[in-house]
């Protein structure tokens, strides 16, 4: 008969456990170096330390927010679901380029647009329906028609009850020329609206017109696959990249199997795309995902939040900014440059 206290012992130890088996043992201690290798190889304290400051795009330069809720999709009227406005300068402008530079912006975004008689603008959307008193495709007119047009014509906060910038942008609507006159020696982020490559040899032709040295000065392109393969053979020295498409194959690339260390393809020379909300779910971020996408010459980009359901944005807020780490050193895709690039000094001394 067991003794009173030998039972009370085995009571609190319980059952006694079977010997677990060799093969389970082995299994465990690979698993346990696997996630400890993994650990450490995608550790960022363990990663060279980056160098350089963060660098702002002024996606539009300087402009009037919107509602992207509301305004959700890329060809949507955003005049129509903007904030009550606090300034009365236009996006893709001159001034708004120049006010963006003022603000802290490395490069300013503008987007491109080719006239019926051969010019090219700087005008966002494909027809001139939602901000200005014209009507049609941008490409089926003319320079003067459209420098005649009132550009904020359509803006709204209020759902069409008033238009506070009506009669504020008549003949606003720049040349590219006038563009770059605006920025003579400051890197400018040009956006082709369509697929035709040729819009690509039109620009390349301006700036060298222009006398601009665009390789020396640093201006980038982006956009469709055929404009910014030509852009590419025309200025092999600048940053071309095609964000859609080229974009998100490194970014979902990168997250699916970038734990193993070995770089996507998809990435080299590229870009890859990091919302502010997700930073987490990218490997060895910031520094070790830093130094290599480095090594293989891809390019690292900080958006705004994503949200389904709501349209791609930039930094908006000098909150958001917080959010970044210090020793991130690549590009901060923004849209409030007035109040994100002031908020952002302080870091960069």
């Amino acid at each position: 008969m067991t003794d009173a206290t030998d039972d009370w012992a085995e009571a609190l130890e319980g059952p006694k456990k079977k010997p677990m088996k060799r093969g389970t043992k082995i299994f465990l201690w690979v698993f346990a170096a696997f996630v400890a290798w993994a650990t450490l190889s995608n550790a960022s304290w363990l990663a060279p330390d980056p160098v350089g400051k963060p660098k702002l795009i002024a996606h539009r330069g300087v402009h009037h927010l919107y509602d992207k809720r509301a305004a959700a999709g890329r060809d949507t009227c955003t005049a129509q679901h903007i904030y009550p406005p606090a300034h009365e300068i236009f996006e893709n402008t001159p001034e708004s380029m120049r006010l963006a530079v003022g603000y802290g912006a490395a490069m300013v975004e503008v987007d491109v647009a080719p006239t019926k008689d051969g010019r090219m603008v700087l005008f966002h959307d494909w027809t001139v329906d939602c901000r200005t008193d014209g009507k049609g495709e941008t490409r089926d007119l003319t320079l003067t028609e459209l420098q005649a047009l009132d550009i904020g014509y359509g803006y709204t906060a209020d759902g069409g009850k008033s238009f506070p910038l009506r009669g504020k942008g008549v003949g606003k609507m720049p040349t590219v020329e006038q563009g770059l006159a605006a920025l003579p020696v400051h890197p400018i982020l040009f956006n082709f609206k369509s697929k035709d490559a040729t819009e690509a040899d039109q620009l390349f032709a301006i700036l060298q017109a222009s006398g601009r040295d665009s390789a020396k000065i640093g201006d980038a392109f982006y956009g469709a696959e055929a404009p910014v393969k030509r852009m590419r053979e025309l200025l092999p020295e600048n940053w071309s990249f095609d964000l859609k498409t080229e974009g998100m194959a490194c970014t979902k690339d990168y997250v699916m199997y970038g734990w193993t260390g070995i770089i996507p393809a998809s990435c080299r020379n590229g870009v890859i795309g990091i919302p502010v909300n997700y930073q987490w779910a990218f490997w060895g971020w910031p520094d070790r995902l830093i130094a290599r996408m480095d090594s293989v010459g891809a390019k690292v980009v900080v958006f705004g939040p994503y949200e389904s359901g709501k349209s791609n944005e930039g930094i908006s807020t000098p909150q958001q900014i917080t959010k970044i780490p210090a020793s991130f050193n690549g590009y901060i895709w923004v849209e409030n440059i007035a109040e994100v690039g002031p908020a952002l000094r302080p870091r960069q001394k």
